[in-house]
């Protein structure tokens, strides 16, 4: 027999253990109309479906079809272990969280389209070739929308640069332990996620190798990797990400046009390392491995620099402030804005309420209502004839 949407409605209320007038009060119903709603004499709206879905934590497509929620398929870079269940279980809540509201925008008609992305070349059978190809096209592309230099944006602007032109959405948030981040792809969205850290060089890293993944086509598989070290993977995807990681954030051209022919010849000097170091926003060991790679550094400088750390990088170039800012900014939460846009602008409409916003921000409904409504406080004036100073004014 044929499952009916109100057959899944009722496989929700069943799940969430509640009667049916609680349920209908939890997902914005009055009792009469749910109970119509059940009978099929009042079909449900696309926001009733939307607000059972999300109490039901699955998806509206669920709903209408019966067709089982997609499962998020992640390209990982791990530095611990990533076995725990309850680990597993706060990644697929966060993961929720954004299926979720791109469920809801594609049921108000407000999804995003995705551009069309460079690809790897056919022609090219390496996976480092592939990966050397893919990182230029990718710059290449960002230069076309007027980003001319990855290296000249920190983080944050990196991120915002990908959500704006190649409709990747980049959260920065609390990943489970030992995870890095991860990446997943659908023909609906594309999504990176971050874990909040204090070593902004591997969060970085780590946004560049993601985006290698996406890039690829390869983010469609659930990977953990434990102590993951670039230049040690046996996996060719990994490695091509990795490649790909090296040549976005350090571009041969670039770096050449640091790093002259003398000082080349010579010998790059330590204060030079040091410069490159915060102007590649890179960790010491990646650049060392970069500068090597294209011949620029012996192997036993490359091993004697690669011990140098961040932190002292920026001491002795006389940019400690500029550290302590970019490891407060691999500290703080950042959400996607192109999803809480559209569930926005699909509130004022009126096509949904403030629940699935509140609830991708992970708020309570009522408090986000405060925060955008706030009510003004009262002020009191004095009479004309007492007010001797100047006037009273709210800013």
């Amino acid at each position: 027999m044929n499952e009916t949407v109100t057959d899944r409605v009722r496989k929700v209320m069943g799940a969430a253990s509640l009667q049916q007038a609680a349920f209908a009060e939890r997902v914005g119903l009055t009792p009469d109309k749910l109970s119509k709603s059940l009978s099929g004499r009042r079909r449900f709206t696309s926001l009733d479906l939307a607000r059972i879905a999300e109490l039901g934590r699955t998806t509206v497509d669920w709903l209408l079809t019966g067709r089982e929620p997609q499962r998020p398929a992640f390209a990982a870079r791990a530095s611990g272990p990533f076995s725990d269940s309850d680990d597993g279980l706060a990644l697929k809540d966060l993961v929720h969280r954004f299926t979720t509201a791109y469920d809801v925008l594609d049921l108000m008609g407000r999804s995003r389209s995705l551009p069309a992305l460079p690809r790897p070349k056919a022609d090219l059978e390496r996976y480092v070739d592939q990966g050397e190809e893919l990182a230029l096209d990718a710059l290449t592309a960002l230069s076309a929308h007027g980003v001319a230099s990855v290296a000249a944006c920190e983080t944050s602007d990196l991120a915002h640069a990908l959500e704006e032109h190649f409709a990747i959405d980049v959260a920065q948030t609390d990943l489970p332990h030992g995870l890095d981040g991860a990446a997943w792809q659908t023909d609906h969205f594309r999504l990176v996620l971050l874990a909040r850290t204090g070593v902004w060089t591997r969060q970085r890293f780590t946004l560049a190798h993601e985006l290698g993944h996406i890039l690829a086509r390869d983010a469609q598989e659930m990977r953990t990797e434990t102590h993951l070290a670039p230049g040690r993977q046996k996996d060719h995807t990994e490695i091509r990400a990795n490649v790909f990681a090296a040549n976005f954030l350090m571009p041969q051209a670039e770096i050449h046009a640091e790093v002259d022919a003398e000082s080349a010849e010579s010998g790059l000097s330590d204060d030079a390392f040091r410069a490159l170091v915060v102007r590649f926003k890179v960790s010491p060991s990646a650049l060392a491995a970069r500068l090597h790679q294209l011949g620029l550094v012996t192997p036993d400088a490359r091993n004697r620099l690669r011990g140098v750390t961040t932190e002292m990088c920026h001491l002795l170039t006389q940019r400690a402030d500029l550290h302590e800012k970019r490891v407060a900014a691999a500290q703080a939460r950042r959400l996607p804005l192109g999803p809480a846009r559209g569930l926005y602008e699909g509130y004022l409409a009126g096509d949904t309420t403030l629940r699935p916003l509140a609830a991708y921000f992970g708020m309570d409904p009522d408090e986000l209502r405060d925060a955008l409504e706030p009510g003004l406080p009262a002020v009191t004036v004095p009479a004309a004839d007492t007010e001797k100073g100047d006037l009273i004014f709210q800013p």
